[in-house]
């Protein structure tokens, strides 16, 4: 597969946006996709014009999971040695690519999304999602197997282990009206409005503070393993180092000034 015809890359000003783009399949998680995934964010990490990142899929399907139809067992060993050895060289290298990236992430679900295909989507910060899609962990239910790609960690933390484990035991479709009352996702829109919305909510995080997405990570992650005062104590920690930093001066001018704070890429 040519990497240009399975992830389309594009740019609106400061915005990248990487397109899963195997309709026909509904975007699987080939092995070539993850690889040009991969591939893509390594030079959008480096490439310091870049403020936000839009992820998203071609097609009725943002991305359904494995592609089952190419597991085969090798000649030697087994097939869950061979994917466990996939996961850890490239899967999950992917999903922590995406969690590690400096600048924001939007994923736009624009139609179904399940299996891995949910932890990919998770991994973002910010995810919007159109209305006619919906969120599928067939993992269990349908196959014997655990929920992969961080979709257990991101769903225990966004909807609580009692929505996390009933979803996952009893492979019921989530739909994306329900995803965000349920503080799954950020919004659901119609579904002709996604394309605009995500790219404005894309647009809106590419005009924060260069740190940004980093430090609002580190933040949460830190007070989803400390107690309050240990909490209270890294939240001054941060503040000590932050509002030394000129996107602190600039925000109080801009504030002082009535205006909107223009913050330096990184």
């Amino acid at each position: 597969m040519n990497p240009e015809q399975i992830l389309v890359r594009e740019r609106v000003g400061a915005v990248a946006l990487l397109r899963l783009n195997i309709p026909a399949r509904m975007n699987p998680l080939t092995l070539p996709l993850q690889q040009a995934l991969r591939a893509a964010l390594a030079e959008l990490r480096e490439d310091r014009s870049v403020r936000a990142l839009l992820l998203t899929g071609t097609g009725k399907a943002f991305c359904v999971g494995a592609d089952l139809g190419s597991m085969s067992p090798p000649e030697n060993g087994s097939l869950g040695q061979q994917t466990a050895d996939a996961m850890e060289s490239l899967s999950n290298p992917l999903i922590e690519d995406l969690r590690t990236l400096p600048f924001p992430v939007v994923s736009a679900v624009n139609g179904a999304c399940a299996g891995a295909g949910v932890g990919l989507a998770l991994s973002a910060d910010v995810v919007v999602a159109a209305r006619s899609a919906y969120f599928y962990l067939p993992f269990m239910p349908r196959l014997g197997i655990v929920p992969d790609l961080g979709s257990t960690w991101f769903l225990e933390r966004f909807v609580g282990r009692a929505r996390a484990l009933a979803l996952s035991l009893l492979g019921d479709h989530l739909s994306a009206e329900r995803a965000e009352q349920w503080g799954l996702i950020w919004s659901c829109v119609d579904d002709a409005q996604l394309p605009d919305a995500a790219l404005a909510l894309a647009q809106s995080l590419a005009a924060l503070p260069a740190h940004a997405a980093q430090e609002m990570r580190a933040v949460y992650e830190a007070a989803g393993r400390q107690t309050l005062p240990q909490q209270l104590r890294y939240e001054a920690e941060r503040q000590r180092e932050l509002i030394d930093r000129p996107a602190f001066a600039e925000g109080v001018q801009a504030f002082l000034a009535k205006r909107e704070p223009v913050f330096p890429g990184r």
